[in-house]
């Protein structure tokens, strides 16, 4: 279901907490790992913080050090924390296996490593180049999902499944973007500086989607599975193919919300 009302952190954290609690009755297995993740905590950034740093935790970086880090990036910046709970609803409005908060929010790593990505991109701008790149280089182990922390990416961006997804260093994905498993947003060559895809709102990009060079994707386009884009996407057209054409328009104005993976 498509909803076009803003959520509120509040609102988001009182659902979760409330399907956190009726989940621990009903498979009291759960309950401590539901107990540690969520329900200890006062807050959505707080639990936030703690699904992050537990998986981002290694041998050699203890996980308290990793919550303090995010939940200072979250303290400075209040947009990564809106930004995540926009992510999150992305996930319920479009995801037709998302009946919940619970489920991205504990075990989605599109939506974990976008979060990752948040956090790094903080540090980046810091200035706090290195540990950013530490984030970078666990989460790509941790969730197959490789974000550099310098691309910019907006908020409700829906990253499903997650699986191979690329963005590189200077990629730009607006609102409302949705991707599937397999999107690259590449580099062409060895050349250096802005040389990464322009993603505008409301862009679908289906599963295994190549978007290669220093090239639009216009607000409302949808790109096919598997399709290899090497030149600019005109706004509100359906590109396919290898190399990527246009094979149609899409029925809506925003494919990401309808998710719709036919060609029109």
């Amino acid at each position: 279901m498509i909803s076009t009302e803003p959520v509120t952190s509040d609102f988001v954290w009182q659902s979760l907490r409330e399907e956190a609690q009726n989940t621990a009755e009903n498979e009291p297995m759960l309950a401590p790992f539901l107990q540690q993740c969520i329900l200890s905590h006062d807050s959505f950034g707080d639990a936030l913080c703690c699904v992050l740093s537990s998986e981002m935790a290694a041998p050699l970086m203890a996980q308290k050090d990793i919550f303090v880090t995010f939940r200072d990036a979250l303290l400075a910046d209040s947009n990564i924390e809106l930004s995540a709970i926009a992510d999150i609803h992305a996930h319920v409005d479009r995801d037709p296996a998302s009946d919940s908060y619970l489920c991205p929010f504990l075990y989605y790593k599109g939506y974990h490593a976008l979060q990752v990505y948040r956090m790094a991109n903080w540090l980046w701008k810091q200035g706090r180049e290195s540990i950013a790149l530490f984030f970078q280089g666990r989460a790509s182990r941790e969730y197959d999902v490789d974000i550099h922390p310098a691309a910019t990416i907006g908020k409700a961006v829906m990253i499903d499944h997650g699986s191979g997804v690329v963005i590189g260093e200077t990629a730009v994905v607006e609102d409302d973007v949705s991707m599937l498993h397999g999107v690259t947003l590449g580099g062409t060559g060895k050349q250096c500086g802005d040389r990464h895809p322009k993603i505008r709102r409301g862009v679908l990009l289906s599963a295994g989607a190549r978007i290669l060079g220093n090239i639009e994707v216009g607000e409302g386009a949808k790109v096919g599975a598997s399709s290899l884009v090497l030149e600019a996407v005109p706004p509100h057209t359906t590109y396919a193919g290898v190399p990527a054409k246009q094979v149609g328009k899409p029925h809506s104005a925003s494919p990401a919300f309808s998710m719709n993976q036919d060609f029109e």
